[in-house]
């Protein structure tokens, strides 16, 4: 049964648990209003709209990223009051050191943004992309070997996350020695956290969330990293990163290369880990899917798009206004947070047919957003749409059939899926699997 209007009306969506679980319908009741509508609770500008969304994404001019991942729930230093009708482009830059995450890829804008990003475009190269791919098919095996004969497992802890830490681990070079060491540490995080740094929806959580743990952690190995191949290059990827420049053959500094490092790192990891849960959430659930899929391999790409358009990893960013404007004739002041939900984007009628139905042949799935949109676009995108592609490849490989798990989800139409509880991130907390292993060559 659907909520009534006051229902929805009733739940702050950034501080209830209310729609953790199922956030579609909230999305679909926002957008039948109009697709940018201020919600009552927090006064945030809710964009649920694709064309709108495209347009927030695609117009730093206009929405600076500030606090793309906070929004004001960490406390917003800017002192935005009685500025509705300026341009607030330079306070803002004044106030940026002391934001949120200021010194991440995903809060910056031009023209700091754009140096960094190139700066990181530049490690994930297309010949490093497929060097890293070749690499994925024998990892697969490897970590599918670990759990396979049980015949079950819980497949984020067994596969997903340890495959996309050492994944990430191999496209930015860490030695082999010191991969061990990244898996144990990055997973205990993931598993501790429930992966969600930031965007915790009750009251306390934003802030308990805030967490620079694993990033700090990452830095002080990436700009050990960078110090020591400056000093001693060795002709490997690391010695490339040290060597990496800005446009215009600026020489970062040290943790500037640690910063873009671990953020491709941590984003890499994150999106790959969800897309992988939900992936093979549909494969257990859909036996027809799943026998088409096994039968013609050519269908899987469509199919992770599929699944990256109707369960994405991200549920939604922050913008901030910069100066008074409108998007979808809604005047919108200086300001003003706007939050473009990625997964109500990919669930817009007037984009999608038929949004709520998971359709494998859909012709523009690969036009979501469910990796946003225009220079903040998630460099890891095709790091995670490779892994899911080589991940049910091997899967299927070696088994014959991919199961739900009753005794963990309960039975077919009664199953229970716990959720992130946060506004930024969506996925699966858990997925169990029975699988029937095949031997290896049969």
């Amino acid at each position: 049964m659907h909520d009534t209007s006051n229902d929805f009306e009733a739940h702050d969506f950034f501080r209830s648990d209310r729609f953790v679980n199922d956030p579609y319908a909230y999305f679909d009741y926002l957008r039948g209003q109009s697709p940018v509508v201020r919600e009552p609770h927090q006064g945030i500008v809710m964009v649920t709209g694709y064309n709108e969304a495209l347009e927030v994404y695609n117009d730093p001019v206009r929405f600076s990223s500030c606090m793309s991942t906070t929004g004001p729930f960490a406390g917003c230093p800017i002192p935005l009051a009685g500025h509705e009708n300026e341009d607030i482009s330079e306070l803002i830059e004044t106030y940026r050191e002391q934001t949120p995450f200021s010194d991440q890829l995903p809060t910056m804008d031009p023209p700091d943004h754009t140096a960094h990003r190139a700066l990181l475009m530049s490690l994930i190269t297309p010949k490093r992309l497929k060097e890293n791919e070749d690499f994925m098919w024998k990892l697969a095996d490897e970590q599918i070997d670990t759990f396979i004969s049980r015949g079950e497992c819980e497949f984020m802890d067994a596969f997903a996350q340890p495959f996309a830490v050492l994944v990430v681990s191999d496209l930015l070079g860490v030695p082999p020695e010191d991969r061990i060491e990244f898996r144990k540490h990055l997973i205990r995080v993931e598993q501790e956290t429930g992966g969600a740094v930031v965007g915790g929806t009750n009251a306390g959580s934003a802030e308990g969330e805030l967490n620079h743990g694993p990033l700090v952690w990452l830095y002080g190995k990436f700009t050990a990293y960078v110090e020591d191949r400056r000093r001693n290059p060795k002709g490997d990827i690391l010695t490339g990163l040290a060597n990496a420049t800005f446009p215009g053959g600026a020489v970062p500094e040290p943790i500037d290369v640690a910063r873009i490092a671990a953020n491709l790192f941590a984003a890499g990891q994150e999106t790959t880990v969800r897309l992988l849960s939900y992936a093979f959430k549909v494969v257990g659930e859909r036996p027809d899917l799943q026998k088409r899929l096994r039968e013609d391999r050519s269908l899987i790409p469509n199919f992770v798009e599929e699944c990256l358009r109707i369960e994405g990893p991200v549920k939604g960013d922050f913008r901030l206004a910069k100066m008074p404007t409108t998007v979808g004739g809604v005047d919108i002041p200086a300001g003003a947070f706007l939050y473009i939900s990625n997964s109500a984007a990919n669930r817009d009628a007037r984009k999608f047919e038929n949004p709520g139905e998971f359709e494998l042949d859909r012709k523009n799935a690969r036009l979501h957003v469910a990796f946003g949109a225009g220079r903040h676009a998630c460099p890891g995108a095709p790091l995670a749409r490779a892994e899911a592609v080589v991940s049910l490849n091997r899967m299927f490989d070696r088994t014959s059939d991919i199961r739900i798990s009753e005794k963990v989800h309960g039975p077919a139409g009664a199953r229970r899926y716990s959720y992130l509880p946060t506004f930024i991130l969506r996925g699966l907390m858990h997925i169990a699997l029975e699988f029937d292993p095949v031997e290896a060559g049969s």
